[in-house]
């Protein structure tokens, strides 16, 4: 294992190599600690002393032009793609639909602990069925249409009191 001033030496040496190339300046460093740390992980065999900045140098290399080519394979929108794209939430939109979701949970934890159920079960599991709903609530098949119309309905009157609109 080279001593301190060796490695500054030899990290030198490989970055003014790498770095040589215009196309590869940007990824340089990174390239260079990654050849280090291969080193260190794998601690390859080489036959001479000397060897080693060659080694590092050529380790340094493929990965400042690996870096470069994932970069270039990097696939840019076109125009149909940018015009169907949803543009980002503002933030009292964002603010507002989280002041929705914890109002909406403090009305449910109002709620009798079956209608409570129903509540978590709608919104966590939309895919459950009928059948599904009735046995994890305990209750008929026949009955779950009618306890989850009840259960929205309260809902929507909790939270219309509190000041929040359906739309």
């Amino acid at each position: 294992m080279p001593d301190e001033d060796e490695v500054r030496r030899l990290s030198r040496r490989m970055a003014g190599i790498v770095g040589a190339n215009p196309g590869l300046r940007d990824d340089t460093d990174d390239a260079c600690q990654t050849a280090w740390l291969e080193f260190l992980c794998r601690q390859p065999v080489l036959k001479g002393p000397n060897n080693l900045a060659g080694w590092l140098t050529t380790v340094a290399r493929r990965h400042a032009l690996r870096a470069v080519e994932k970069r270039s394979q990097v696939t840019f929108a076109d125009n149909a793609q940018l015009e169907t794209h949803k543009p980002a939430e503002s933030p009292e939109k964002h603010a507002l639909a989280g002041e929705l979701a914890a109002a909406l949970w403090r009305a449910v934890e109002q709620f009798p602990e079956r209608h409570r159920r129903m509540v978590f079960l709608l919104a966590h599991y939309p895919e459950l069925r009928h059948d599904q709903l009735a046995a994890e609530l305990g209750v008929a098949t026949s009955s779950v249409s009618k306890i989850r119309q009840r259960c929205l309905t309260a809902l929507r009157r909790r939270l219309e009191s509190e000041g929040f609109s359906y739309p």
